[in-house]
């Protein structure tokens, strides 16, 4: 499942440079799938529709840092845990319950967000 962060944050920033896949905007900041990523053309998002990665997309939170659900593999393929909650001083990165989802589809989304420049 992706994490969330929820209203308890205090806007510390603390989680926002742990992030490996760059899924994690402060409150009110457009997002693209690009940033950090190594995805170029186009995107297909969870929904199905189809984004270019360069395209800025409407924040998911206006108040507070959040994190972008199609960006986050709670940090399988790079780390034991997700670094998010790991660093966060209130606790308030959590794993979203409306979103749960196994490993498998995890790694298979870090492969599609970091795909190798020989790859293109």
């Amino acid at each position: 499942m992706a994490i969330m962060i929820t209203d308890e944050c205090i806007n510390c920033g603390a989680c926002e440079p742990e992030c490996p896949n760059n899924a994690i905007y402060e409150g009110g900041v457009e997002w693209k799938i690009s940033d950090g990523t190594g995805v170029k053309g186009k995107y297909q998002l969870e929904k199905g529709n189809w984004v270019d990665v360069n395209a800025e997309q409407a924040p998911v939170e206006d108040d507070f840092y959040y994190i972008v659900p199609d960006k986050c593999t709670e940090c399988v393929g790079f780390h034991e845990e997700p670094q998010c909650a790991a660093v966060c001083p209130v606790d308030c990165c959590v794993p979203d319950p409306e979103r749960v989802e196994d490993k498998e589809v995890l790694l298979k989304r870090m492969s599609k967000l970091h795909i190798k420049k020989a790859d293109n």
